[in-house]
């Protein structure tokens, strides 16, 4: 059995191509209906705002394996004990015979699935709307944000690439990689990225929905966070609805679920992100017409993203193997 620590994993450069490449053999697996998936469960307890997800899935194709995510998030966690909001463990079974074949323990695994799976996406915007010199925005700089921005820079090949960055926290200037700082610009508002960038994400904790504005003809949006986004936006958005899966993100307070509460939204309006696999859907667009992508998280993506590290880090002698 291979054991991967935080750690080993954090030591180890993502290929953020490669990465991508996984997450879209788990899409083809959507399309052709080659993946089982449960609806993951929340367990609360005590304090409500703190919550562990167990995601269980079995994804087919070139990747063919199984397996849970089982994540943490207290989010006191940093400001009342010093340690990471999330906690994450993933353990990967043989589909033949059900033994465990590997354990991740690490809250990183989840990031680079997170960043991962907006690559696709935007991988997928840019070779259909073939932009030359997209402006990026990313609302929110913790974690997540870092992740997305180290991400577009590997994967936005442009020699004169902007990238927009806001947060309601004073930004580590640290935290942002030496390739990219000069394409970088920290900005005073959400409203400056929101209206300037062609791809804009938020990567927040916001309590609280702010974004009320029209968005830029045209734009991609990757509703990161979920919960960023008021009502008010429906009709600009209502034709270009994304989800990774419908009865997921249709719950839990997301801002899809509120579209569908208070303006009506139903399955048929949205789209399955396997649709973007060709360029049919968006080039059925307009011009002017706006993007939503919605991922509230599919375990098959975990699952594959953890059985590539897994490979990866075993080729390179990194992991840890344990007898059993």
């Amino acid at each position: 059995m291979i054991y991967i620590s935080e750690k080993k994993l954090r030591n180890t450069a993502p290929n953020w191509s490669q990465n991508i490449d996984v997450i879209e053999d788990c899409v083809r697996c959507m399309r052709t209906e080659d993946f089982v998936q449960p609806i993951k469960p929340y367990l609360r307890f005590r304090n409500l705002t703190n919550r562990i997800i167990a995601m269980p899935a079995f994804v087919g194709g070139d990747i063919n394996m199984c397996g849970i995510k089982w994540i943490s998030s207290f989010p006191e966690n940093p400001s009342k004990f010093n340690v990471p909001r999330a906690n994450c463990a993933v353990i990967i079974n043989n589909p033949e015979t059900g033994e465990i074949e590997g354990i991740i323990n690490s809250a990183r695994i989840s990031s680079l699935r997170t960043a991962s799976v907006s690559g696709f996406v935007i991988r997928k915007y840019l070779e259909t709307k073939h932009i030359d010199t997209p402006t990026i925005g990313i609302i929110g700089f913790g974690p997540i944000g870092q992740y997305h921005l180290e991400m577009c820079a590997s994967i936005v090949k442009t020699n004169s690439l902007k990238i927009l960055i806001y947060d309601l926290k004073e930004i580590d200037e640290d935290k942002i990689p030496d390739e990219v700082r000069d394409c970088v610009e920290i900005v005073d508002s959400w409203q400056s990225v929101y209206d300037n960038a062609d791809i804009f994400m938020t990567c927040t904790v916001s309590k609280e929905r702010y974004i009320d504005r029209k968005p830029k003809p045209g734009s991609l949006h990757l509703n990161v966070s979920l919960r960023d986004y008021k009502s008010d936006v429906f009709n600009w958005f209502k034709d270009g609805l994304i989800v990774d899966n419908w009865e997921e993100v249709c719950r839990e307070n997301t801002d899809i679920e509120m579209f569908h509460l208070e303006k009506g939204l139903q399955k048929t309006d949205v789209i399955s992100m396997d649709k973007l696999l060709d360029p049919t859907w968006i080039n059925s667009l307009s011009d002017e017409q706006a993007i939503l992508f919605n991922p509230m998280g599919m375990a098959i993506f975990d699952i594959g993203i953890s059985q590539y590290y897994l490979d990866k880090m075993k080729i390179e002698n990194e992991a840890l193997i344990l007898e059993n």
